[in-house]
């Protein structure tokens, strides 16, 4: 027999051994629940705070009415919810900011300008996990997203589509009170070949404001928002949207979201009205580390 014989009982803990191995790799890049004064990142992410849904599923797959927020009395379940864990942080993904993004937004609560579409009234908390997930004051939160017809700002055309073009529409942010807070009027997103309807996210501290914009500062957070899907079904079968032709992909099909709801930018959702057309207010708690 040779040295580097190995018996079968050293090869049966050698399979448990890589075993582990494998399952604590998978572990680090899963969401981690934090108390209210722990702190830690893990997996190269960084931590969010509390949203309403649940941190580690989707909402993929419940009705209007039976998702995020939709009715009066979801609305209200999803506040307790909030309230009973509001000492809980999440791990938060960043992800790529895509490939329409512009410097220089301007800072205002509405983006509409002259766009169609339903009505989407964001609240974002913004939350410091270097300061014990803290509510970070004075932060310029800057969303972007394309609008009925799948077109973006400053780049109309590139995806199939002919209107004017003014470089702003759809663009802009707000800066965060003391509370961590700030709300943003928009429209529900139309969609595009090859992604599902999202937002684009960019958090900045030490921002410089001007008349109607900002110079200066760092960005320390970069990050989509998401819907839930069957909401966004009935959207896009609704007009404006439906002048949109283009093929759309599905959450699930997505290839940036991952699946892990609130913690990877699903909003929570609550209607405005009986009729998708009344709009939605959207709301989620981005943590980001100013250090």
């Amino acid at each position: 027999m040779t040295g580097n014989h190995t018996e079968p009982h050293e090869l049966e803990e050698q399979r448990q051994e890589s075993g582990r191995h494998r399952l604590d790799t998978s572990v680090r890049r899963r969401r981690v629940l934090i108390g209210g004064g722990g702190v830690a990142v893990a997996g190269g992410l960084a931590v969010a705070g509390i949203a309403s849904a649940d941190p580690g599923k989707s909402n993929k797959g419940k009705k209007p009415g039976k998702g995020t927020g939709t009715t009066a009395s979801a609305s209200t379940e999803a506040s307790a919810s909030a309230s009973a864990t509001s000492s809980v942080c999440v791990l938060n993904a960043e992800v790529t900011e895509g490939p329409y993004s512009l410097d220089g937004a301007l800072v205002r609560e509405d983006i509409r300008e002259d766009k169609e579409g339903f009505e989407v009234q964001y609240t974002f908390t913004v939350v410091d996990v270097g300061n014990d997930c803290a509510p970070l004051a004075d932060a310029l939160v800057e969303i972007w997203h394309c609008d009925h017809l799948g077109e973006y700002s400053g780049f109309v055309g590139g995806n199939g589509h002919t209107e004017d073009d003014n470089g702003t529409f759809l663009r802009g942010g707000q800066m965060t009170d003391e509370n961590g807070q700030c709300s943003i009027t928009s429209i529900w997103p139309g969609h595009y070949v090859s992604r599902a309807v999202h937002v684009h996210m960019r958090v900045h501290t030490d921002v410089t404001l001007t008349d109607d914009s900002y110079t200066g500062g760092e960005i320390i957070h970069t990050g989509q928002l998401f819907f839930d899907q069957d909401i966004n079904t009935e959207v896009q079968a609704t007009s404006p949207y439906t002048e949109n032709t283009t093929q759309e992909t599905l959450l699930e099909n997505d290839s940036i979201y991952d699946d892990g709801g609130a913690s990877s930018g699903l909003l929570t959702l609550t209607a405005l009205g009986s009729s998708v057309s009344d709009g939605y207010a959207a709301t989620l708690t981005v943590g980001v580390n100013s250090d």
